[in-house]
């Protein structure tokens, strides 16, 4: 009884700590079948905690790497050193400004005991997405050495964006693929290693919607995701996308990058229509973001001021809840979803 009891209460732990971390987070993962739920959660946590680690700019470079390090270590080493992640939360966590990320630092090592929960397979799982995840973190670090305009910097190219997204997002779809193919009988006859890669182009896919709609405020902070191969290609550098007027000549790359986003997630619809219809809860985790993500490329192609930092291109949260509400409402309907995804297709292509 006393074990159950323990068990409730790491339930109940996760679930506040996820409600407080992200609420719409903590939204879209009550679709998500129970039986993966505190799996998908626990990972999405770690990965918070490793990109407050990273963003904590407070901290200088070198040591955020360092503490990037050992949290990954975590991952990789048995068992777990609970010496290293209380150090972890007592040199982060106490200068977080955001209260939600202070609280996950503070909250770290019952992260960790929940992890300790979860079934050996399961736990292998989750240490290979942090690791993967952390390694495109410590690419962010060292990809762009300072944190602002001064120092702004782009990637090389094309295949430098196409590793970072992988690292950022991508692996999160062999996570996913891995995970949800081991605990819903629907989707044991899944080519595992196949429906994974096309996990990964879904995951690329949202990277890189969210890499194109944010372009002007990451600028600002130094960092510039579009390749400098490209740019040169179209007469350009870095610096010149800080300039407003610069977005005509700008605009065969950004087309360029936004039929990439857009093959990526078609991909992604077809890993969606590929998961039995009774599998709603499922569908449903998936059509969300791929649906978002198109509205998101929709304000990146008519934003006139994309280049602007003051502009933020960010959907509004009630058409978040519309399109909740649409595919909810017809059941993750594939007919009904399909027609909405094409529509948006034809807005953005």
């Amino acid at each position: 009884m006393g074990s159950a009891a323990t068990t409730i209460s790491k339930h109940d732990l996760l679930h506040d700590l996820l409600k407080h971390v992200s609420r719409l987070f903590y939204t879209t993962l009550a679709v998500v079948p129970t039986n993966v739920r505190d799996q998908v959660g626990v990972a999405y946590l770690f990965a918070r905690a490793a990109d407050t680690i990273a963003d904590t700019e407070l901290i200088d470079r070198p040591r955020r790497l360092n503490f990037l390090n050992r949290l990954r270590a975590q991952f990789i080493g048995e068992p777990l050193d609970w010496t290293q992640i209380s150090a972890i939360q007592q040199a982060v966590g106490p200068i977080q400004h955001d209260s939600a990320e202070r609280l996950l630092l503070e909250r770290l090592d019952q992260c960790f005991r929940i992890f300790l929960d979860c079934s050996q397979d399961d736990q292998r799982r989750i240490q290979r997405v942090m690791t993967a995840l952390t390694q495109g973190m410590e690419m962010d670090l060292s990809s762009f050495p300072g944190a602002s305009v001064a120092d702004l910097t782009a990637l090389k190219t094309l295949d430098d964006l196409d590793r970072y997204t992988y690292h950022v997002a991508g692996c999160v779809g062999e996570f996913w693929t891995d995970l949800m193919c081991a605990h819903r009988k629907a989707l044991r006859n899944w080519d595992v290693p196949h429906m994974s890669e096309i996990g990964v182009r879904f995951g690329k896919g949202l990277q890189l919607t969210n890499i194109l709609k944010d372009l002007a405020h990451d600028l600002q902070k130094g960092r510039c995701y579009i390749p400098d191969m490209m740019l040169s290609e179209a007469g350009l550098k870095p610096q010149d996308l800080l300039l407003q007027e610069t977005l005509p000549r700008f605009r065969p790359v950004l087309n360029r990058l936004v039929r990439l986003a857009v093959e990526h997630l078609d991909q992604g619809w077809l890993y969606t229509m590929a998961i039995p219809r009774s599998e709603t809860r499922l569908r449903l985790a998936c059509m969300w973001p791929i649906l978002s993500a198109g509205e998101s490329l929709k304000l990146v192609i008519n934003t006139p001021e994309l280049l602007n930092p003051v502009v933020k291109v960010k959907i509004p949260r009630s058409k978040v809840y519309q399109i909740m509400a649409m595919t909810t409402g017809t059941a993750a309907c594939g007919y009904a979803g399909t027609a909405y995804w094409g529509h948006l297709r034809k807005q953005i292509v």
